[in-house]
């Protein structure tokens, strides 16, 4: 049987806490001034955001074309458009790393 001690010595510290500056201190301290500044993809992608993200006309049409058994699926498109997306995203990937 193994048994353990538990020793109640452990005292914390509270070195590296860093204590509230006065009231003398934080009047005299200089305020923070901060600067951001946007790249080209954010303000594109800024500018995206006033127009809707999808054609919420064509999705009402594609909803009415499958409640009345009206929606073909045609799978060689979806796999080729499937395909061409994965080819266009590992391009751009390759050029944004060299």
């Amino acid at each position: 049987m193994i048994t353990m001690k538990i020793d109640n010595s452990y005292k914390p510290t509270t070195t590296g806490i860093p204590s509230k500056p006065s009231t003398a201190q934080a009047a005299v301290a200089t305020p923070a001034q901060d600067a951001v500044s946007l790249s080209q993809v954010a303000g594109s992608l800024n500018a995206g955001a006033n127009q809707p993200p999808v054609n919420t006309a064509r999705i009402q049409e594609i909803k009415q074309a499958i409640s009345e058994g009206r929606f073909k699926i045609n799978p060689e498109a979806i796999a080729d458009r499937l395909i061409e997306s994965t080819r266009d995203l590992l391009n751009s990937n390759g050029k944004r790393q060299a």
